[in-house]
């Protein structure tokens, strides 16, 4: 396996070239000769095989390579964001978001919007590429492209979440795409519902492997039940996690130690580590016995007596006599190929369903749902005389313990139930409410003449 993964992710290397990153500047556009799409089209979707190691290989590219959104900068930078997360010894960049004023030309912001960009136009070119393509079969069409529209969906939530209207690329025509606006955050999230709900159609129910790096029917509507819950849509929400849950596939919840291990009963989507460990572990586990990502003081307060997410899911480090806790989800540091990269599980869908339901007023439901995370964690059950903002008080509480430097679960959180200013407002001395949203960075405005700024900035 590990063998085959290695050389999709070469092979989404040259794609990459042969592509020419087509976000990083206009210079690029002009740079290459022929249109991409026809050079990819022509030369890698001849067959099933070679269009397989095409999509495939996007997989590989999320995870490996350079730090990008999808192996470590969301996690580590939306939770500097959120104040989940803090830095020892921060770089300038890092400081920009500990304390929420950013500038447009932070490397990490371009980071983000870049890195993104690039993973939507490879999922572009291999749709372009297997609707052109006669050699390609019925069958396998119908999966790969369900899976590109799936990756897409993915890509699109972060960006759109991180930076509100952005432009929306649904070609390789870069002439075009290097000078698109801005598009509204509805229509943004309009295609991302589109986009799952037709890969959700066509994916199979069962994985197409013997592991849980290549979506499922499954994976589709677990990031579709997020998107619902994102834009308040209870009952689509409510209805997209109880159809995960009573799949079958990924309960009884297994014991915390276990949960972000390769194929781990819980995993609904993971992504396969090249070197045999998880990127994130780079950023967030002490180098040299020092300190790196830490956890402050209000996040392990977070943890009530007796939780034993606290005693599993945190490590500690004593540095000049004083001690560090920090993110403790993954331990392997080594090519143990031991863990991969946790995307969706199945305890988000819980929590899903259970906010979803306080708001359709099916307040036992939401009680039994939260009491089923509770109960993995060695918590009792919450009462069954909560009042609703009781419920949603212990809903976001439990979703910052259980999700907790996990894709910036927090920062998202406290945007989207609009309680950023809130929380952060009292400890962020230069806090606005803009600062929800990041930059658009300062390249694109000055490549791209039809891009504004986001206010604040």
């Amino acid at each position: 396996m590990k063998k085959k993964y290695d050389y999709q992710y070469i092979c989404i290397l040259l794609f990459a070239v042969l592509t020419g990153l087509f976000i990083s500047s206009c210079k690029k556009f002009v740079d290459i000769p022929n249109p991409p799409d026809k050079i990819i089209s022509a030369e890698v979707f001849t067959d099933d095989a070679k269009a397989s190691s095409a999509v495939t290989g996007i997989y590989g590219s999320l995870i490996n390579g350079s730090t990008g959104f999808a192996n470590g900068l969301s996690t580590v930078f939306a939770g500097l964001s959120s104040s989940e997360l803090n830095r020892f010894n921060p770089s300038v960049n890092e400081q920009e978001f500990l304390e929420s004023q950013l500038s447009p030309s932070n490397s990490t912001v371009q980071t983000f919007w870049t890195n993104a960009y690039q993973h939507i136009y490879y999922t572009n070119a291999c749709l372009e590429g297997l609707q052109q393509s006669n050699g390609v079969s019925v069958s396998v069409r119908k999966q790969l492209m369900a899976e590109c529209r799936f990756v897409r969906a993915f890509c699109y939530f972060y960006l759109v979440n991180l930076f509100g209207d952005i432009p929306l690329v649904l070609s390789t025509d870069y002439h075009l795409n290097s000078v698109l606006p801005r598009t509204p955050t509805p229509d943004i999230y309009r295609q991302v519902i589109a986009d799952l709900k037709e890969a959700k159609d066509a994916l199979p129910v069962s994985y197409i492997t013997t592991e849980k790096v290549r979506p499922n029917k499954w994976a589709a509507a677990s990031l579709l039940a997020r998107v619902y819950l994102y834009q308040r849509d209870w009952q689509k929400a409510e209805a997209e996690a109880d159809e995960v849950i009573n799949s079958g596939l990924y309960s009884p919840l297994p014991s915390l130690q276990a949960v972000f291990l390769k194929n781990s009963k819980e995993a609904i989507w993971q992504l396969l580590p090249k070197n045999g460990f998880v990127p994130e572990v780079t950023q967030i586990i002490p180098m040299a016995s020092t300190p790196r990502v830490i956890l402050p003081s209000s996040v392990m307060q977070s943890f009530v007596s007796g939780d034993q997410r606290r005693t599993r899911w945190v490590d500690s480090i004593t540095y000049q006599a004083v001690r560090y806790y920090y993110p403790g989800k993954y331990k392997a540091t080594t090519a143990s190929n031991s863990e991969y990269y946790m995307v969706l599980r199945l305890a988000e869908q819980y929590l899903i369903r259970a906010e979803a339901r306080i708001y359709l007023n099916n307040l036992i439901g939401t009680i039994s749902d939260i009491n089923i995370i509770r109960s993995r964690a060695g918590l009792p059950g919450l009462s069954a005389s909560l009042t609703q903002p009781e419920l949603i008080t212990a809903l976001e509480n439990e979703r910052k313990t259980e999700l907790f430097a996990e894709w910036g679960h927090r920062w998202l959180d406290l945007k989207r139930t609009d309680r950023a200013t809130a929380v952060l407002g009292p400890v962020r001395p230069g806090w606005q409410p803009t600062d929800v949203l990041y930059p658009i960075p300062l390249n694109e405005i000055l490549t791209n003449p039809a891009l504004t700024q986001n206010a604040g900035y």
